[in-house]
């Protein structure tokens, strides 16, 4: 197929995925913002957003030092200028839906057209400043009718799997984002003793964050215990099971990615191969006693390099 199409394909569902994920992040800590905390822990909360999206500078540059819930929502739903915006990422994802029109379903491109019509009448209703949990939920509900119209109607050729790849490439960089920061956020010692209320604190925040991927009832269903930071880490990195997970994702990104193999695409599919492999069998003890952060810095520099590989490999040129 064109490359171009597939640069499309690949980039609309990028956009679709960074649109819900933003939200999720964004409800889970408008969520945790209403649980009883000091100011200084509610600003590392909206720091830590703006640090998973490497929006610090763009945001310091427009609203200067000053970082509020309001200010952080507004640049993160609404902001025109702010390229991983929910605004800006559904609009993206709806240009690249209609570059390649002809290769969508009837169903896939009304799906998009929709949500980016439909999304310009919530922010102009001012209904997201009354309800932003209704709104977040909206985005979410309408990313997941764009991947399940898109499964339930699209050929499964080379344009679906380009599509699918571009899905989880992006959910694998999200889940490992919103670890990263989050885990950094903590501020009792999750591996000593923690006082009563810091045990209660912990529970909320843990709580909130399985929320944010949907894995709360997952979370149950596994373990049936106490959440602790440890399972939490193993259930969103290494269970091939749960669907937001750094191996599930990876998994995905490598079945997709042999099936559009070219002449050129050994190296790209041996590291992807290699990714998942390492997923496959690591260990959380490990991963934790050689430090998460390290793990999940260098898996982030893995995904965006295996990112610019596939574009390399298969999409057009980027300039």
């Amino acid at each position: 197929m064109l490359s171009r199409t597939a640069d499309h394909l690949f980039w609309m569902s990028r956009y679709t995925e960074r649109a819900e994920n933003t939200a999720r992040m964004l409800d889970v800590n408008y969520q945790t913002s209403l649980l009883p905390q000091s100011a200084a822990v509610a600003q590392v909360g909206w720091q830590g957003l703006l640090s998973i999206s490497e929006l610090m500078p763009s945001y310091t540059a427009k609203y200067g030092h000053d970082i509020t819930p309001r200010n952080v929502m507004d640049f993160m739903v609404r902001d025109e200028s702010n390229p991983s915006s929910i605004v800006s990422c559904l609009r993206a994802a709806r240009e690249n839906a209609r570059a390649v029109r002809g290769a969508l379903t009837t169903e896939l491109w009304e799906t998009q057209n929709a949500t980016w019509l439909k999304l310009a009448g919530y922010l102009k209703s001012r209904d997201f400043e009354r309800d932003p949990g209704a709104f977040f939920e909206w985005v979410k509900h309408r990313s997941h009718l764009s991947r399940g119209v898109a499964v339930g109607t699209m050929l499964q050729d080379e344009a679906f799997h380009f599509y699918r790849m571009g899905s989880f490439l992006e959910r694998a960089d999200n889940t490992a984002r919103l670890l990263d920061v989050k885990f950094h956020a903590v501020h009792s010692d999750f591996f000593g003793a923690a006082s009563e209320q810091d045990q209660e604190y912990d529970f909320y925040h843990w709580s909130a964050i399985l929320r944010s991927v949907s894995g709360f009832e997952v979370y149950r269903k596994v373990y049936r215990d106490v959440i602790t930071p440890e399972r939490v880490a193993e259930l969103l990195i290494l269970r091939p099971d749960m669907p937001r997970s750094l191996a599930a994702s990876m998994n995905e990104v490598v079945a997709n990615l042999s099936v559009v193999a070219n002449e050129i695409s050994a190296e790209t599919q041996r590291r992807a191969g290699k990714l998942k492999a390492d997923l496959q069998y690591a260990r959380i003890d490990e991963i934790l006693s050689t430090g998460l952060h390290a793990f999940l810095t260098q898996f982030l520099d893995r995904v965006n390099e295996l990112g610019g590989r596939i574009s390399q490999d298969f999409l057009v040129p980027s300039h």
